[in-house]
């Protein structure tokens, strides 16, 4: 009678090979290094950040928000004044409440009120359009506010 199971008779299976592993793990690190997307935005307005000394970095990147300030660089399109910049577009100092609003529902509730709000301003930009985004900014309860900047060269 023949059986399925044959009794071992002395023979140690074959070790599985690992000698294709280190192929298959570049693989998908490959895969995954391609189709990953790293989003950035696309400055639409000059930015030359004034420099600082005195600089600290900010705890979660996941909780600014960026605002963008200065004159656009298609300047016969939009003008030679100073633009805000939300994101990839160009907002009004009236649709900037509702550019934090969306930005706070984008957040778990939880964290909306350690959101910060990041102003990249032009050196050159005017104080004026800067005090008027801040009075917006505390009209929609973003009261946490950061400038952004260069570290100075020493």
């Amino acid at each position: 009678m023949l059986t399925k199971f044959r009794p071992n008779d002395g023979k140690e299976t074959p070790a599985i090979s690992t000698a294709s592993l280190p192929d298959i793990v570049f693989m998908l690190l490959f895969f995954f290094m391609v189709t990953t997307v790293m989003r950035d935005t696309d400055l639409l307005v000059e930015q030359r950040l004034p420099q600082t000394n005195q600089l600290t970095k900010l705890e979660e990147a996941s909780l600014v928000s960026h605002i963008y300030v200065g004159k656009p660089k298609d300047f016969r399109k939009y003008g030679n004044t100073e633009l805000i910049q939300a994101n990839d577009v160009f907002v009004t100092l009236e649709r900037l409440s509702h550019f934090i609003e969306q930005e706070k529902g984008n957040i778990p509730e939880y964290k909306r009120n350690k959101m910060t709000v990041s102003l990249k301003v032009d050196r050159k930009a005017k104080m004026g359009i800067v005090s008027d985004i801040k009075l917006k900014l505390r009209e929609a309860n973003a009261r946490k506010l950061n400038y952004s900047s260069l570290q100075e060269r020493e």
